[in-house]
């Protein structure tokens, strides 16, 4: 029997991509996300989207489809990236402060997730996240969080963590004993796709010791960047002019290189769903009704294409 490990990009709002290739998969085998997988693993919205997948409603079973998910970046996304005017001038647009206030995205994941814990996960979850005064990365694991009461966080504050992205939200600053705690920031500084993470962690005895041969990898990402950064006009910018741009190349750059390490190790065994962004914004923070549009027609325009090929996941998924 093979393990099923599910990845799931980075991306802010291009979330609702992965959203609607997972609302397809529960469409065609009939069957919760949280069943057909041993190991979920996310960064920033991709961890949303695995937590999302995996909270127990109140008869034991999942509290939400991926379709449900779908709504929440349509109908919840404006109000996550949304910013007062006195926000705009305090910030100096986003010179001197977060893009965003954190009130919208905690309010949304309180709602989402009230105070479910992560041992409460319905398969096993891995979300990453980065610890900016210890400098280290910080994963969140069902696993251990069962075994370890002091590691067991509300669901809520580990999908805060996950995607409290440098430059657009503060870090979550959360509480630990004798007035100690954790600075956590988005865990696509260091793994946007964390598809290496969670085999690494499935071979390294996390879930009972598997080989790699016995692995096979869903890979979801949020949409391949396409926009150019001229030479012309990078060799002149400075310091406030690399801050944006660097953290796209940074992310996507990272993401890029994991799935060819996965091509290299799981060939066959493993499932890469991508699309290039060539309509719409890739900015991570576009939540407006045309955008989410957009990326809703790439979405199905990519599900289309990958028909056959989501087939045969399928019935590897549910055999």
């Amino acid at each position: 029997m093979r393990t099923k490990i599910l990845s799931i990009d980075g991306g802010g709002i291009r979330g609702v991509i992965p959203a609607m290739v997972l609302a397809e998969i529960e469409q065609r085998t009939q069957r919760p996300i949280a069943e057909l997988f041993h190991l979920i693993a996310g960064t920033s919205t991709g961890g949303i989207l695995a937590l999302g997948l995996t909270v127990p409603g109140p008869d034991g079973k999942p509290k939400y489809s991926a379709s449900d998910l779908v709504g929440l970046y349509e109908a919840q996304g404006p109000r996550i990236f949304s910013r007062s005017v006195w926000h705009r001038i305090r910030s100096v647009g986003n010179v001197a402060d977060e893009k965003y206030p954190a009130k919208g995205i905690e309010e949304v994941l309180q709602e989402y997730f009230g105070t479910i814990r992560l041992k409460e996960a319905l398969t096993e979850v891995l979300i990453t996240s980065y610890e900016i005064e210890r400098r280290r990365p910080f994963f969140f694991r069902s696993q251990r969080a069962r075994k370890d009461k002091d590691y067991d966080y509300e669901m809520t504050h580990v999908a805060r963590a996950t995607s409290a992205a440098p430059t657009y939200f503060e870090p979550l600053k959360e509480p630990l004993e004798e007035n100690n705690y954790y600075a956590l920031v988005d865990g696509g500084v260091y793994a946007n796709n964390p598809a290496m993470c969670a085999l690494v962690d499935v071979l390294s005895d996390q879930l009972g010791g598997v080989s790699l041969g016995d692995c096979l990898m869903v890979s979801l990402g949020t949409g391949q960047l396409t926009r150019s950064f001229f030479y012309d006009q990078a060799k002149d910018w400075g310091l406030i002019q690399w801050a944006r741009p660097v953290m796209q190349i940074l992310f996507d750059g990272v993401s890029e290189t994991v799935d060819y390490q996965m091509k290299q190790l799981l060939r066959e065994r493993y499932y890469r769903f991508q699309t290039r962004l060539d309509i719409g914004n890739d900015d991570m923070d576009d939540a407006s009704k045309t955008n989410l549009r957009a990326l809703r027609l790439l979405a199905e325009d990519m599900i289309r294409q990958n028909d056959t090929t989501l087939e045969a996941l399928c019935a590897e998924l549910v055999a």
